[in-house]
């Protein structure tokens, strides 16, 4: 499969037994119906309840590009 964006062959990453499409050039990712919310669901089940009476902080750009360079080995 070619990248949408820039013709380059995508590569197949898996995590948490989800397959997502990625551009190893330009960096998209494309995912499947349905995939993303598999990524977000075992995610937040791994993740620590939060503290502070449920109130969640919106996370950060930096915390973000973490989470994204983990799943994607980027």
């Amino acid at each position: 499969m070619q990248c949408p964006i820039d013709g380059t062959t995508l590569k197949i990453a898996e995590r948490q037994g989800v397959e997502i499409d990625f551009c190893p050039q330009c960096r998209g990712v494309w995912l499947d119906r349905g995939e993303l919310d598999k990524i977000i669901d075992r995610s937040t089940a791994d993740a620590p309840a939060p503290r502070g009476g449920g109130y969640e902080e919106r996370p950060r750009r930096k915390k973000r590009e973490s989470f994204l360079s983990e799943l994607f080995d980027f």
